[in-house]
């Protein structure tokens, strides 16, 4: 384990580079965040059932409005920071009401004739339930008659079973409304890559760093995110076209559908009676990422330039409130407007300006460093990187056109870090020599450089204590400058792991239960063929039937030149065996709240032939561990 250090403060370089950043000065943003307050959660901590610290917005009580901005801290973040530990119930318009603060995302409450009307209901179930106290407190009790989600992220549903159960929904007494594609979209995007990409949230969000100067102070959307696993609730109803009417609990609203924008499946709303706009995660108050640091689908930034220009086309000229799934809101007709057309114009400049460039035949990373953000968008808060970075986005639309591939054949099969590493070493004179050309540049503040040169050493000899100290300074002095809170926590993130090496695996994020269960047979076979160990299948081909009486499917899964196929519809009649169970019970096994023994000996599952040829398959399956390494072998 490498020897522990405390994080350090900020190198002059960095403090020279922090006080010439220019900071937004507008009020607008601070009196629209507190408008509205109604109350708070009584000490800002929540938690489960077991009392369990789920959230405590408590432990930003170093970021006031009046605070100055710390030397730790890039002056422009730390006002978003400032902005987001504004927290409580709010009134937003006569039957609006949002809760902002004890989750990364809002939750909001639409009083309609007879109930709630819940728009996203936060990340966790137990975040949501102080929520709707808060909200039946302070307000009037009322039964949840509908919950609406707007995207297919886990911070805009994880939270449902807080505010609605499975058997009202199933009963009547609250709709689930969603935009096409929701639950497929919700599921896929953390299923093939789920272990890798909880990993990586770490280092995007930071829920392992201290909240301190030095520490975390933000996730730009929103404060934090909440500890504990999302739950999920089908919707009962899809929104399948713009321009579709419902009536929901008296409301009426019109939505628009806006695919492959901020999520997959993600949808604004407009309130035509009372002129009320919800833009989702389509518009916030921040440059969005392009593609995640944590990892996703590269998003589409023309369609997401041309569906914020279809909303001020559908809904701009009537519309006197705009509110959203993250931050806080807008009022009156002429600024929503002007918020909305600069968000619109920002992505699609990212989006133009990339292509210009690429075009000229400059790679990704040189036209990172060519575009700067012109003032007409620096010059607003909130089309500065506080979650997405200009950095990460130009190379996100780069990706999405171009591929990884910079078109240069020396880059077309790299060695790996370790390999390269010990060659770089090698070429520098050894680890002594390239560790004082390290500390050299160092002095200088020429960080970036310098991370790049550990790097190498790092990797040739993760055991060289002096090597990865100096990177965790200067991984540390990067953080402190950084705009987007998303660099900050990746580079914080990976200071404290050079220096106290990874979490252990009961820190690190598990896959929530309720998402797996939501899989279709598809993805669970398609999750089951990633984890098939190659060799151990050399020579095998064998197939099984199964048969899914509660949903009435049949399906071929088999081994075929050391691959998991799936065929739906369809059996063969030479199979090894035939399987029947339902759905739900391959799913408790697939979640590990059973096993396979367990639901054959209760009678859940039944085998006709060989039973050893499942076990061939399910025998010879990889398991992942989602504490590995990032910044050392």
């Amino acid at each position: 384990m490498p020897q522990q250090e405390h994080a350090k403060d900020a190198s002059q370089h960095t403090q020279k580079l922090n006080a010439q950043v220019v900071v937004p000065n507008s009020q607008i943003d601070f009196d629209n965040a507190q408008r509205g307050f109604i109350a708070q959660w009584p000490g800002g901590r929540v938690e489960d059932e077991r009392g369990r610290m789920v959230y405590d917005i408590s432990r930003y009580a170093f970021i006031s409005h009046d605070s100055p901005s710390p030397s730790t801290v890039n002056p422009s973040l730390w006002r978003q920071a400032q902005l987001n530990v504004i927290h409580g119930l709010f009134e937003v318009a006569p039957n609006v009401w949002q809760v902002r603060g004890y989750d990364i995302s809002n939750i909001t409450f639409i009083a309609g004739e007879t109930g709630w009307v819940v728009i996203d209901p936060l990340t966790n179930e137990n975040t949501a339930r102080i929520s709707l106290e808060l909200a039946n407190t302070h307000l009037g009790a009322r039964p949840v008659t509908a919950v609406i989600y707007t995207h297919s992220h886990a911070d805009h549903f994880g939270g449902v079973l807080g505010v609605t159960t499975q058997a009202d929904v199933d009963a009547g007494k609250c709709r689930v409304i969603a935009p096409e594609g929701f639950l497929h979209e919700t599921v896929s995007e953390n299923v093939i890559a789920g272990p890798a990409m909880s990993r990586r949230s770490n280092y995007q969000f930071g829920p392992l760093l201290p909240a301190s100067p030095t520490g975390h102070i933000d996730s730009g959307l929103g404060k934090s995110v909440p500890i504990g696993a999302p739950g999920l609730i089908a919707p009962t109803e899809d929104i399948t076209y713009t321009g579709e009417e419902l009536v929901v609990d008296g409301v009426r609203i019109v939505f628009q559908l806006t695919p492959e924008t901020e999520a997959p499946a993600e949808m604004n709303f407009f309130f035509p009676d009372h002129g009320w706009l919800c833009m989702a995660e389509n518009c916030t108050h921040t440059m969005h990422n392009l593609v995640p640091i944590r990892g996703a689908q590269v998003r589409d930034a023309l369609s997401w330039s041309k569906y914020i220009n279809e909303s001020i086309e559908l809904f701009g000229s009537n519309t006197s409130l705009m509110f959203a799934s993250h931050h806080w809101p807008r009022w009156g007709n002429a600024d929503i407007v002007h918020f909305l057309t600069l968000q619109r114009d920002l992505y699609r400049w990212m989006h133009d300006q990339t292509m210009r460039l690429a075009n000229h035949g400059y790679v990704a990373s040189e036209i990172a460093e060519m575009l700067t953000l012109p003032e007409d968008f620096l010059e607003h808060s909130h089309t500065r990187g506080y979650y997405g970075d200009l950095v990460h986005n130009v190379k996100a639309v780069h990706q999405r056109y171009l591929s990884w591939y910079d078109a240069n054949p020396a880059n077309l099969h790299k060695l790996p870090p370790s390999d390269a590493g010990k060659k770089y070493v090698e070429l520098a004179g050894g680890e002594a020599a390239l560790l004082q050309k390290a500390r050299e540049a160092f002095e200088r503040g020429e960080y970036r450089w310098v991370a790049e040169l550990l790097n190498h050493l790092v990797f040739a000899n993760p055991e060289n204590a002096d090597a990865r100290h100096l990177q965790a300074d200067t991984l540390e002095q990067l953080g402190y400058q950084a705009e987007s809170s998303t660099f900050r926590n990746a580079y914080l993130m990976g200071a404290q792991e050079l220096r106290q090496g990874p979490p252990s695996a009961a820190q690190s994020k598990i896959r929530a239960k309720g998402l797996l269960l939501a899989m279709t047979i598809q993805q669970v076979f398609d999750t089951l063929a990633i984890r098939l160990k190659t060799d151990e299948v050399a020579g095998v081909s064998l197939s099984l039937n199964w048969t899914f009486t509660d949903i009435e499917e049949k399906w071929l899964l088999g081994i075929s030149h050391r691959t998991l196929f799936s065929t739906p519809g369809r059996h063969d009649p030479q199979a090894a065996a035939s399987i029947t169970t339902t759905r739900r019970t391959l799913l408790e096994v697939i979640s590990q709240s059973s096993t396979f023994l367990d639901e054959i000996q209760a009678g859940n599952i039944s085998i006709e032939g060989d039973a050893t040829a499942l076990i061939t398959v399910l025998g010879n399956l990889d398991t992942f561990q989602i504490n590995f390494a990032i910044v050392e072998p």
